[in-house]
């Protein structure tokens, strides 16, 4: 309880599960900072979570940042936990190796917080031998990288990739 949460929302279907999982910290009596990929507001609108967390939601890189610091040295140093939920197959590459070309992916290279990826995506892309690699170079590196669950997917078709429920996200992270 009371704990500064740096939530990263990627460009994923489930983007809407994160919503919830917000809900849940802020319940909890954490304070709760968003950080979107522009893909990300492709599924859901920052004004969601704008108004869930009570708090402004980060999307650009290059906006003018609120303190001196530019937005994604603040934000790292600001969080005690960073968790990235859903996380792509692409943010998870992009993490792996160090590639900063949004405000997630800047803030998440420059944070000394705990950091934690819930992934959401096909199960052709979660069994890629490219995201397996990127998922170990991740657990090596200290990320807890959740294990996605089996069940539907939004392509239509069954198989392993779904992000956890918020619940249990919360639940394993309280």
């Amino acid at each position: 309880m009371g704990k500064k949460i740096l939530l990263g929302v990627t460009g994923s279907v489930a983007a809407y599960k994160a919503a919830e999982l917000l809900r849940l910290f802020v319940k909890n009596g954490d304070e709760v900072r968003v950080v979107m990929t522009p893909a990300a507001c492709e599924f859901i609108a920052p004004l969601t979570f704008q108004t869930l967390s009570r708090n402004p939601v980060a999307v650009d890189q290059f906006a003018q940042p609120a303190e001196w610091k530019p937005e994604h040295i603040s934000l790292a140093e600001w969080a005690d936990l960073a968790l990235v939920a859903p996380a792509t197959a692409n943010t998870i590459a992009k993490m792996a190796y160090g590639i900063a070309d949004n405000l997630l992916t800047a803030t998440l290279l420059a944070t000394k917080a705990q950091t934690v990826v819930a992934p959401a995506m096909n199960d052709g892309m979660w069994s890629a031998p490219a995201t397996l690699e990127n998922i170990e170079k991740l657990r090596s590196r200290g990320v807890l990288v959740m294990s996605p669950r089996e069940g539907d997917l939004a392509c239509g078709r069954r198989g392993l990739g779904r992000m956890p429920e918020p619940k249990e996200i919360f639940e394993e992270l309280k």
